[in-house]
C-alpha cells in the first residue's frame, strides 16, 4: 500500500490540479435560471447517447496520442471502430426502431426522437471522419516510417500485380460467390458487419448488378513477400483491393464496368418475450437466427458510389438515406485489431508480469489462507491465475463437496469450464448460471451451456426477464468441525483474456455475513425465492437501489451534522435519473462527491446550488477501467462496496447485480489509497467533465510532472512484488 506521505502528496497535487484554470473552470454559460428544487428539469441532464459518443472520442484520442507505442495506437483505433459498430448495432438501432414504429419518446435531456437521431448522426459521422483522418494522416505514415507499409493499387509494381493475381487464384477466388441481382435472382441476403462489392456488369447488352462478399474469414491484410516490397520493410495490401483488381475473373465473357465497396450494420438488439418462452435456450437460439435479418442502422458506402447504385441498395434494404454514410477512405476499422498482432515488440507496451497470490501448484494453501484473512485482487496488476487456482483447489480438494458460479462472458477458451467439468466428474455438486442473454456472447454461451450440461452439471440459463450480471463463485467444504464456505466476489467477468486488459477487483472471503448472502443469491438463481433483503450484500433488483440511496442519504445526515461526508464513485456509467437526483440532493446537502466514470455520464457537475460539490472525471488509458467501487466516508468510519453494478436503470432494476462490502480495514484503506486516490490524482490519462457536457484533458500544475495512474500502479505493484 502507498505510504501516507505519498497519498498526501497526491492529494495536494489533485487539489492543485482542480484549481488549475485549464481543468476546473466551467464553460461560461448561465445556469442561474434553474430552480434548485426542480431536479427533473431536462437542463440538468446530458444526453446518454451523446455522452457515449464523447467516451468513444476519448478512446479515439488515444490513437492520436504519441505517448502510446505505435501499435497500441493502432489498437485504440480498432477499439474505437468496434465500439462505434456496436453503438450502431444496439443504441442507434433501438432508437431507429422506435422512430420507424412511430413511438415518440423524450430523452433524459429533453430531446425528441427525431432530434436525438439527427444529433447522434452528426456526431457519429464526424467520428467516422476522425477515424479516417487518424489512420490516413497520422498512423499510416508513422507505420511506414517503421517499415510497415500499406500499398494502394496505383503503387503495385508489375511483379506485385502478378504475385497478387496468383494469390487471388489460389487463396481468394475459391471462396468468392458472385450473386446476381435481376428478375431471376432476388436481392441476396447480406450479413451484419459484412463488407461487399456492388458490381456493375455489362451482360447481353445491358448493365446488370451483382454482389460479391469480401470474405470475413480471410485476413483483411495480405502480406507481400519481402523481396516484392517496393519499400524497405514489410508491405501489406488490402483484401478488398485484390478482389476488386481481379474481379473480372468472376464474370467471364462480360465487361465489369465498376465496383463499389459498401458495408452494413444491422439491428442486433435482441428482444425476447420470456413470459411466452417454454425453453429459454431454444428461444435465445431462435432469436439469434432472427437477428440475422435485423433492419439496417448504417449503410456505409464509398464516397464515389454512383447515385444509381446507391439507390438500388437503399430500395432493396428498404431504408432511407438517413442511414447512409459516405467514406472517403477505408471502411471497418474494427479489422485493424489484426495489425496489433504484428510481431514488433518495440512498438508495443512491454508484456505485463502480474503478481500471483498463489502459484498453480499451491492449491493446498488456498482455503486455509482465506479462512485466516480476506484477500483482494486488482487485475491486471494481479494475475487471474489466482482465480483459476482457487477453483482448481476446489476441484482437487477431497473435502470440497459443492461449487457454484455465475458465468456472463466466459471467453473462447476458458480453463474454468474444464475445471468445472472435472469437479462434476469427481462427484462434486456443481451448479453454473450461464447467462445466455449476454450481448454478443449469446452463441458462445449457448455452446458452453450445452457442454456443461452434457457433463452432468446443473446449468441454469438465467432468470425470467432479468439478466444475471453478478460475478460470484461459492465453494462449500466439509471440514472437521462442520461445513465451511469460501467465496470470490468480483467486479469483472471470469475471463482470463479480459482480465489482462481490464482493471477489475476480486475479493476472496470466508466472512460468514457475506457468505450467508452469497448462498441466498445462488438459491434465488437456481430455485424459487421471494427474498427481498440481504444483511451484507446490496442485491439488485430487490434492494440495490434502495440500499445505495440510504447510504447516500446517510452521508447527507453526516454533512448536516458537521461530520466528515464524502462519496467516491467509480464505475462505467451513470445514467439513472433517480440516482442522479439523489446525488444532486447530496451535493446540495454539502456532501463532497468525486466520481470516476469511464463512459456515459448524464449528470451535470458544477451547477451552482445543485451540483457544485460534484466533480466527474474519466480515465482512458492503457487498460480499460472496469471496476465498480462505491466509497462512503460515513462520518469517519468509511465503508467500501465493490461489485458488478453501474448506476443505470438496467443494472438497478432489470439485472441481478451484487455490491459486496469490504470489511477488512486494511483492504478498505488499500482500495481508497491505492486505487481511488491514485485515479483522482491522475493528470495524464484523465478527462474532466464540464457542466456543458464537454470533456477537458486534465493537466498537471506548472512544473509538476504528469501522473499516469495506471503506470503508477504498474510500478507500485511491481515494487510490492519485488518485496
Amino acid at each position: 500500500m502507498p505510504t501516507s506521505t505519498a497519498v498526501a502528496r497526491r492529494r495536494r497535487r489533485r487539489r492543485a490540479t482542480e484549481s488549475a484554470p485549464s481543468v476546473a473552470v466551467a464553460p461560461q454559460r448561465d445556469w442561474s435560471h434553474l430552480d434548485p428544487n426542480d431536479l427533473s428539469s431536462p437542463s440538468l441532464y446530458i444526453n446518454r447517447e451523446l455522452s457515449w459518443l464523447a467516451f468513444n472520442e476519448r478512446v479515439l484520442s488515444q490513437a492520436q496520442d504519441a505517448s502510446h507505442p505505435l501499435l497500441d495506437r493502432v489498437k485504440f483505433l480498432a477499439i474505437s471502430g468496434t465500439n462505434l459498430d456496436e453503438f450502431f448495432m444496439v443504441r442507434v438501432a433501438t432508437i431507429l426502431k422506435k422512430f420507424r414504429a412511430g413511438i415518440e419518446e423524450v430523452s433524459i435531456d429533453g430531446m425528441t426522437t427525431d432530434v436525438e437521431l439527427a444529433a447522434i448522426r452528426a456526431r457519429a459521422l464526424a467520428q467516422i471522419d476522425a477515424q479516417i483522418a487518424c489512420w490516413s494522416q497520422s498512423i499510416r505514415p508513422l507505420l511506414a516510417a517503421e517499415g510497415i507499409h500499406f500499398l494502394e493499387p496505383p503503387d503495385y509494381t508489375p511483379a506485385v500485380d502478378a504475385w497478387l493475381a496468383q494469390y487471388f487464384r489460389d487463396h481468394i477466388f475459391p471462396v468468392l460467390t458472385p450473386l446476381a441481382f435481376d428478375p431471376g435472382h432476388p436481392f441476396p441476403y447480406i450479413s451484419n458487419l459484412s463488407m461487399n462489392l456492388a458490381v456493375r456488369v455489362r451482360h447481353a447488352g445491358r448493365t446488370k448488378f451483382a454482389r460479391v462478399k469480401v470474405p470475413g474469414m480471410l485476413s483483411r491484410f495480405i502480406t507481400l513477400p519481402e523481396h516484392l516490397s517496393p519499400h524497405p520493410g514489410m508491405a501489406h495490401v488490402f483484401l478488398e483491393d485484390v478482389i476488386r483488381r481481379n474481379i473480372q475473373t468472376l464474370f467471364p465473357g462480360t465487361q465489369v464496368e465498376g465496383t463499389h465497396l459498401f458495408r452494413i450494420i444491422r439491428d442486433t438488439d435482441m428482444v425476447i418475450h420470456e413470459d411466452e418462452a417454454d425453453d429459454l435456450l431454444e428461444t435465445v437460439d431462435r432469436s439469434l437466427k432472427q437477428l440475422r435479418h435485423g433492419a439496417l442502422s448504417l449503410l456505409h458506402v464509398e464516397a464515389d458510389m454512383p447515385k444509381r447504385v446507391l439507390n438500388i441498395l437503399i430500395e432493396n434494404f428498404e431504408v432511407d438515406e438517413d442511414v447512409v454514410a459516405r467514406a472517403t477512405d477505408r471502411l471497418g476499422f474494427g479489422d485493424w485489431h489484426a495489425l496489433f498482432k504484428l510481431h514488433r515488440p518495440a512498438l508495443k507496451y512491454p508484456a505485463l508480469v502480474p503478481r500471483t497470490l498463489w502459484a498453480p501448484d499451491e492449491t493446498d494453501k488456498v482455503f486455509e489462507q482465506i479462512a485466516d484473512q480476506d484477500f483482494l485482487l486488482h487485475h491486471p496488476f494481479d494475475s487471474f491465475t489466482s482465480v483459476e487456482t482457487f477453483l482448481r483447489a476446489a476441484v482437487q480438494d477431497q473435502q470440497v463437496i459443492a461449487i457454484k458460479i455465475t458465468l456472463y462472458r466466459i471467453g473462447a477458451n476458458s480453463p474454468l469450464v474444464d475445471l468445472l467439468i472435472e469437479a462434476a466428474e469427481q462427484g462434486k455438486q456443481v451448479a453454473v448460471l450461464v447467462e445466455l442473454k449476454a450481448r454478443f456472447d449469446e452463441r458462445n454461451n449457448i455452446a458452453w451451456a450445452n457442454r456443461l450440461e452434457a457433463a452432468g452439471i446443473h446449468v441454469v440459463y438465467g432468470l425470467m426477464n432479468l439478466k444475471v450480471h453478478c460475478k460470484l463463485c461459492l465453494v462449500v467444504r466439509q471440514e472437521a468441525d462442520g461445513i465451511h464456505r469460501y467465496a470470490h466476489v468480483a467486479t469483472g467477468n471470469y475471463n482470463r483474456v479480459t482480465s489482462q486488459v481490464y482493471t477489475d477487483l476480486g475479493l476472496f472471503t470466508a466472512d460468514e455475513s457475506i457468505l450467508d448472502d452469497v448462498t441466498e443469491v445462488f438459491n434465488s438463481l437456481t430455485g424459487y425465492s421471494n427474498k427481498r433483503s440481504y444483511n451484507a450484500l446490496l442485491v439488485a433488483p430487490v434492494g440495490l437501489r434502495q440500499g445505495l440511496r440510504a447510504l447516500v442519504e446517510r452521508e447527507m445526515e453526516h454533512a448536516k451534522a458537521g461530520r466528515p461526508a464524502r462519496l467516491i464513485i467509480k464505475n462505467n456509467a451513470v445514467a439513472d435519473q433517480g440516482m442522479i437526483k439523489t446525488l444532486y440532493r447530496a451535493s446540495q446537502a454539502g456532501v463532497t462527491i468525486d466520481m470516476i466514470v469511464r463512459g456515459v455520464c448524464c449528470l451535470r457537475p458544477g451547477i451552482a446550488g445543485i451540483s457544485d460539490n460534484i466533480r466527474v472525471r474519466s480515465i482512458v488509458g492503457q487498460f480499460l477501467e472496469h471496476s465498480r467501487i462505491y466509497y462512503f466516508e460515513n462520518g469517519g468510519a468509511p465503508e467500501v462496496y465493490i461489485g458488478s453494478a453501474d448506476l443505470m436503470e438496467r443494472n438497478l432494476d432489470r439485472r441481478v447485480e451484487v455490491l459486496c462490502p469490504i470489511n477488512d480495514s486494511g483492504l478498505k484503506q488499500t482500495v481508497r489509497d491505492a486505487v481511488l486516490e491514485v485515479l483522482l490524482s491522475d493528470t495524464d490519462r484523465a478527462w474532466t467533465l464540464q457542466t456543458d457536457g464537454a470533456y477537458v484533458r486534465a493537466t498537471p500544475p506548472e512544473g509538476v510532472p504528469p501522473l499516469n495512474s495506471q503506470r503508477f500502479l504498474l510500478d507500485w505493484y511491481a515494487a510490492q512484488h519485488e518485496t
